[in-house]
């Protein structure tokens, strides 16, 4: 006899156990990707790292996640949810002690590759557990207090690493995941149900997890080392061996008797549209946020709280504008917003110019703050929803994690190219906020673009309905 899976209830204390698991387990990697931005300028002077330095310390963290977060939904659905989930809380909280007293650059990297692959296994099962472990009454519920949380959360990461830098050192940013890693690892041990696997480990998708994390990787690394070695023929051939583990990745997919991302999801516009949009717009906030708070540490004098508090002004616009703009949405249609979305964000990253040598906050970096957040708040809300809306909904949950391996990995592309074409190479210095403007104005450019392919290519209609496969 088939029992049906164990379910708790969203008012019951087991219910709030398990959602304090999964919002902790998700804030840790979240948070963490924020903190660290802050630290970087301080990390710096301590390793006496340059910029290459650094955009490895932030590159090999959203490396792993990015190629890998596809890989720890697979996991969660082969070997279960609550399993994987507790595997990766212990492998982020290890590697997040290790990065805590890294005395090289080279080691913090190695440090923070194994943190991403710790992140990977966290951020597609926090969420899964809430789908698994909720009755379906309850389940809307329980997502939206974990996107809220999770927000909160995040929006206190720079702030709180700011904060930690200024009192200890930029190692605390570290080792603040330990106490918070062991919170979740009881919550998740003492509340989340156990789910039986939904798939045969006989299904992991081994070739395509090795081909995509190659191919990312050798294009990254030519990508940081290139400007740096003078394209050497090591950065040569990795770049060349990366686009060619990515094809080999394609080729997998294709023929695959089990991939872990179909290629069928391609064959809806809107799919492709938002995706598009994800890439844009992600790479030019990746690469902004990186090099503003460097800017105004190296250049305008800010501490790391100062620098950390700045930005806050974007998160707080999207909380609190984000219910806003659901309504909005079922109004307009996705469509619409997310064209003047990315179009506003594209304003307030130009804004972002104003910062120079003793400006003022108001001046120079509130405006710029204000612009982004509010493009940001009409973006992502619409943007999720037609991901999910794009395609059927037996496929929603692989559309969505492919999305959130776009964000990541738009990241880590914006932080390896951004300084090569910007002419932003070597160690910080000399003609560095010069550099910085060319990279504001450049991502203000690739939102736009993010803007226009939305339009372009998702349908009209409230969420794209129209363009789900048939």
């Amino acid at each position: 006899m088939v029992h049906a899976p164990e379910t708790v209830s969203y008012s019951s204390a087991r219910g709030r156990g398990v959602l304090l698991a999964s919002v902790l387990g998700s804030s840790m990697a979240f948070l963490d990707s924020t903190a660290v931005n802050v630290a970087l300028h301080s990390l710096g002077e301590e390793l006496g790292t340059g910029l290459s330095g650094l955009q490895w310390t932030v590159d090999a963290y959203l490396l792993a996640l990015g190629a890998l977060v596809l890989t720890g939904g697979a996991l969660g659905d082969a070997f279960g949810q609550r399993r994987i989930f507790l595997t990766g809380l212990g492998a982020f909280a290890v590697t997040s002690g290790l990065c805590g007293i890294a005395t090289s650059v080279g080691l913090l990297a190695a440090a923070r590759a194994a943190q991403g692959l710790g992140a990977a296994l966290l951020v597609p099962t926090s969420l899964a557990l809430l789908r698994t472990s909720f009755s379906e009454e309850d389940r809307d519920r329980a997502v939206a207090a974990w996107a809220g949380l999770s927000g909160v959360s995040t929006a206190m990461g720079p702030l709180l690493g700011g904060w930690l830098i200024g009192v200890w050192s930029w190692r605390a940013v570290f080792f603040l995941n330990l106490p918070l890693a062991l919170l979740a690892a009881w919550a998740g041990r003492r509340f989340v149900p156990t789910i039986e696997p939904g798939r045969s480990v006989r299904e992991f998708d081994g070739g395509g997890v090795l081909s995509v994390t190659l191919g990312l990787g050798g294009i990254v690394f030519a990508l940081i080392e290139g400007p740096v070695q003078g394209w050497s023929i090591l950065s040569v051939a990795s770049g060349l061996g990366g686009v060619l583990a990515l094809g080999l990745f394609v080729l997998l997919q294709a023929r695959g008797g089990h991939p872990m991302l179909p290629l069928g999801l391609f064959r809806s516009r809107a799919f492709r549209g938002a995706n598009l949009t994800t890439l844009a717009v992600y790479f030019a906030l990746g690469g902004a946020t990186f090099f503003i708070v460097l800017a105004l540490q190296q250049e305008v004098g800010y501490s790391p709280l100062e620098a950390g508090a700045s930005l806050l002004p974007i998160t707080v616009l999207m909380l609190l504008l984000s219910p806003f703009v659901g309504g909005l949405a079922q109004r307009l249609g996705s469509r619409v917003l997310m064209l003047i979305g990315p179009l506003v964000c594209a304003v307030g990253l130009a804004l972002f110019t104003r910062i120079e040598r003793g400006g003022s906050y108001v001046d120079s970096v509130l405006p710029g703050a204000v612009g982004l957040g509010l493009g940001l708040a009409l973006t992502v809300g619409p943007l999720t929803a037609t991901v999910l809306d794009s395609v059927a909904g037996s496929q929603a949950g692989i559309a969505s994690g492919f999305n959130n391996a776009v964000a990541r990995i738009a990241g880590l592309l914006a932080v390896a190219l951004l300084p090569g074409v910007c002419g932003l190479t070597g160690r910080v210095g000399a003609g560095f906020l010069a550099g910085v403007h060319r990279a504001l104005w450049l991502s203000a450019a690739l939102c736009a673009v993010g803007g226009v392919c939305a339009w372009v290519l998702i349908p009209g209609g409230k969420h794209g309905d129209a363009s789900r496969p048939r």
